[in-house]
């Protein structure tokens, strides 16, 4: 499955009290976006002054619609702390709404570190592989952070209003693959909308919102011309 978090990282939570991303007021570099949810809206601020490349990702497929219809479809709670953890949403395995993958942008490189209220990209083994997945957190996470010789994840935004329906989602029943963390009644990711600056879809073809009419049954054969008699 493309785009989920390792289980090593889940196992990494962080037990530490929240350490909470502060909401400041709109600065130069900041794209905020809404998202709107069956469970509620939360609203992001993206930081493209410090992670310019994966807020631009983001936002191609909040402009194209990519998101519009998909779901939250992970919880993943400390089992220690289950209050804390994170949850999954984006376009899960659909390659008809999937853009290329980009360089990651760690938070050694950015500054911004996985705090309570993070938006980061959910990537597989290759640090490069991030594309139309993401995570929020829920408490401190300094796991997913760069260290050492791991690169960690590319965090790149935090939550500004919202974090009640980002709670509600992560204490949502789970079970089935992934350890137990998929959730059992997916949260609907109705439509992602941006609010800040203007639109710029991308000119890639979006396949998933091609329709097909209903198949029709080929014509009968055309009757042979009866022939004269001799």
């Amino acid at each position: 499955m493309i785009r989920r978090l390792s289980l090593a990282c889940c196992a990494l939570l962080a037990l530490a009290p929240p350490v909470v991303a502060k909401s400041r007021p709109k600065t130069a570099g900041t794209v905020r976006v809404r998202l709107v949810t069956s469970d509620g809206p939360i609203v992001l601020a993206l930081d493209a002054r410090h992670a310019p490349r994966t807020t631009a990702n983001f936002m191609a497929y909040v402009d194209d619609g990519r998101f519009d219809g998909m779901t939250f479809y992970r919880s993943a709670r400390n089992r220690v702390a289950p209050r804390f953890g994170f949850i999954q949403g984006g376009i899960r395995t659909d390659a008809r709404r999937i853009l290329p993958p980009f360089p990651l942008e760690t938070t050694a490189r950015t500054g911004i570190h996985h705090l309570d209220g993070t938006i980061s990209m959910a990537r597989r083994a290759d640090p490069n592989s991030a594309g139309g997945n993401f995570f929020i957190t829920v408490g401190a996470m300094p796991s997913m952070d760069a260290h050492g010789t791991e690169p960690g994840y590319s965090a790149f935004g935090h939550v500004v209003s919202g974090m009640d329906t980002v709670r509600r989602i992560l204490a949502e029943p789970t079970g089935g693959a992934m350890g137990g963390q998929m959730l059992l009644r997916e949260v609907k990711l109705i439509k992602a909308v941006r609010l800040d600056g203007t639109p710029k879809p991308t000119s890639l073809p979006r396949p998933w919102l091609m329709k097909t009419g209903p198949t029709r049954p080929a014509p009968p054969p055309p009757r042979p011309a009866p022939r004269p008699h001799p």
